[in-house]
């Protein structure tokens, strides 16, 4: 597909906003899925080392 000038790139003959529109979504939906990814991680680290300071910690003696 040639297109003559800007104008006729941004418009896609006509289907632009269809077009750019699926570009938005999918750039959005890729962020929100890194963004989710990223604080899934962070709170799996946190939770691991809880669970390794909890088993490092000096257990009690029973009498």
């Amino acid at each position: 597909m040639e297109w003559a000038s800007w104008s006729d790139f941004w418009s896609m003959g006509g289907r632009g906003f269809f077009v750019w529109s699926a570009f938005g979504v999918t750039a959005m939906c890729v962020l929100i899925e890194v963004v989710w990814l990223r604080r899934s991680v962070a709170l799996s680290r946190q939770r691991l080392a809880r669970m390794q300071q909890w088993d490092s910690s000096p257990e009690e003696t029973q009498p």
